[in-house]
């Protein structure tokens, strides 16, 4: 069943992103987003009320899943994109690395409220959570005046795969997309047996014990909050590119570092590193997308990032997953982690990747929304 749920988590998102890039450079960004939240919230809404009535059924679980995956897969591609419409270029490393922060505290937060709500009441309180929470979002959203992209004023006519074969061809050869693009899919794999598998090593080293795992979890998170909090008030190295391989190295060598202690103090302080890293790698990264990308091509950029994560992280699970019956989990950490540190030396010695980390602001005008 846990199986049925990441597939019906993470299947529908990879699919619908094939499309969503595409809408959002074509239509409004800001009713997507709107659009999508609401659906999320109103298939959570019918399954509560389906199990307030008294009913328990995996399939409806399955399916509102699916429902908020596909749902995730439009409104990421047309929030990405939609950040710098309203976020001057300069400022958008400290507000992706703040963004993170917040992310993190969640992602902190999460677990003990809902554990305490189900403590003293049902699950369906919680995702009545997700649906007030939904509202208060959409509201705060139609409340901002947010312009419209200029290819969705104009309404452009273009047909789906038309769009969706110049979305990919402009990424592909683009001088600085294809080998961010290429770095972000090494990456991704890479980072699989320390982000996702550490559970299992930290029961295969120190014991099955429930505080330790709890406390893993949170060194991670408490890191990535410090990190995006970092990066939102530092703004990173004037070079975007420099910032991102520091937070890449960091994470290679420290990940190494865990891979190989003994003791469970040193490896929680050496995950809160890494989880420092993160926002070092991801904030700078998504900023120079924003920066250089053109705008009326962001969402379909975007959803082609999403593809790259969404399809090698399951395949890359299902790689490491099974190795971990033969490979102790550790031994991949370690050689994971040194792939990824050589990997941010190779990049630092692509000079004319690395040149181009350097921002340089330029006028875009936009047209305020009718």
């Amino acid at each position: 069943m846990t199986t049925m749920i990441l597939l019906c988590s993470f299947v529908p998102q990879l699919l619908i992103s094939f499309f969503s890039g595409v809408w959002a450079d074509k239509y409004n960004r800001k009713m997507l987003i709107i659009l999508a939240d609401g659906g999320i919230a109103l298939a959570t809404l019918a399954l509560v009320i389906y199990m307030m009535a008294g009913y328990e059924s995996i399939p409806a679980l399955l399916f509102i899943a699916m429902v908020r995956s596909v749902g995730m897969g439009i409104q990421m591609p047309a929030m990405n994109a939609l950040i710098p419409q309203i976020v001057p270029a300069d400022k958008l490393v400290r507000v992706n690395g703040i963004n993170g922060s917040l992310q993190s505290i969640v992602n902190l937060a999460s677990p003990a409220v809902a554990g305490t709500i189900l403590i003293y009441g049902k699950i369906h309180n919680i995702m009545m959570i997700d649906v007030v929470t939904a509202i208060i979002g959409i509201s705060i959203l139609l409340l901002i005046p947010i312009q419209k992209h200029k290819r969705a004023q104009e309404l452009v006519q273009t047909s789906y795969f038309a769009d969706l074969k110049e979305g990919f061809k402009y990424s592909v050869n683009h001088s600085f997309l294809k080998p961010l693009l290429i770095i972000s899919a090494f990456f991704t794999i890479l980072c699989v047996p320390a982000s996702f598998l550490n559970v299992l090593m930290v029961t295969q080293v120190f014991g099955a014990n429930y505080l330790y795992l709890t406390l893993n979890e949170m060194s991670f998170f408490i890191g990535m909050l410090l990190g995006g909090l970092v990066i939102g008030a530092w703004g990173g190295f004037k070079n975007r590119v420099k910032t991102m391989l520091t937070g890449l190295a960091a994470f290679g060598i420290f990940t190494l570092g865990f891979g190989l202690t003994q003791e469970l103090w040193v490896y929680l302080i050496l995950m809160g590193i890494v989880g420092l890293s993160m926002p070092f790698v991801s904030s700078p990264m998504m900023s120079m997308v924003q920066e250089k990308v053109e705008p009326d091509k962001q969402g379909r950029v975007f959803s082609l990032m999403q593809i790259v994560f969404t399809g090698l992280m399951p395949l890359a699970v299902m790689f490491f997953g099974p190795m971990a019956d033969i490979v102790p989990v550790q031994t991949m950490v370690v050689y994971c982690g040194a792939l990824i540190a050589v990997l941010s030396v190779i990049v630092f010695f692509d000079k004319a990747f690395y040149r181009q980390g350097v921002f340089e602001a330029k006028k875009e005008e936009i047209r305020p929304e009718n």
